[in-house]
């Protein structure tokens, strides 16, 4: 459920919000700020795929060493499907460009939607100065602890703690300085006490947010 990573491996580490298939502008995104897919890591907080139009290129993402994602409902419901071959959900859900593929790259989608049961819920970045965790939907506990127990459906489904701030009744999660989430679409990226709602819906038109750790201001 839970996957650490040395800063210290890397340049400079960077976290995308949900891509729903927006490959191509993820490598726009990249190519303004530099990055250096030698020496720099990019964390995403889930949602590969579903709704855009490059949900392939953006499971082979996966394959890439300057890549690691957290599990998102988007791969959660992807996984369901495939497994049970009640595929419902997933397509109501934007899984429709499954069905559009050609056998050959049906087998390769599979593979990798496979793969994603193997992704972390949770990624977790001690730095020198900030304390960093990465979850799709929530940490849906109060206080954070590395490999304490949480409801895995939870971290990927929940809009309990958003909702919550929004109304203005949120409180800061103990254990770390950072904390951020994709999976709610905003217009803009949201803060609320030591929360970063990420999800800027690059799916729907709106900006693809690109976060760089190392070079945070807070």
């Amino acid at each position: 459920m839970y996957r650490k990573i040395d800063p210290n491996g890397w340049r400079r580490i960077f976290i995308v919000g949900d891509l729903h298939g927006c490959y191509d502008l993820l490598l726009a995104k990249l190519a303004r700020q530099g990055f250096d897919r030698s020496a720099d890591l990019l964390i995403s907080v889930g949602d590969l795929i579903d709704r855009g139009a490059q949900n392939l290129q953006c499971l082979e993402l996966l394959e890439q060493s300057w890549f690691c994602a957290v599990r998102g409902n988007h791969e959660q419901m992807a996984m369901d499907a495939l497994s049970s071959s009640d595929e419902g959900l997933w397509l109501a859900n934007g899984g429709q460009w499954f069905l559009r593929l050609d056998d050959e790259q049906r087998r390769r989608a599979a593979a990798l939607i496979e793969r994603c049961a193997g992704l972390p819920l949770i990624i977790d970045i001690e730095m020198p100065r900030r304390h960093v965790v990465v979850a799709h939907a929530d940490y849906p506990l109060d206080s954070y602890r590395y490999g304490q127990a949480v409801d895995p459906e939870l971290v990927v489904w929940s809009r309990q703690r958003i909702n919550r701030n929004q109304r203005g009744r949120g409180a800061p999660i103990t254990g770390a300085s950072h904390f951020f989430f994709g999976h709610t679409p905003l217009e803009r990226v949201r803060h609320f006490y030591n929360q970063f709602y990420i999800d800027t819906g690059a799916v729907f038109g709106g900006a693809l947010t690109l976060v760089e750790l190392t070079a945070l201001p807070f």
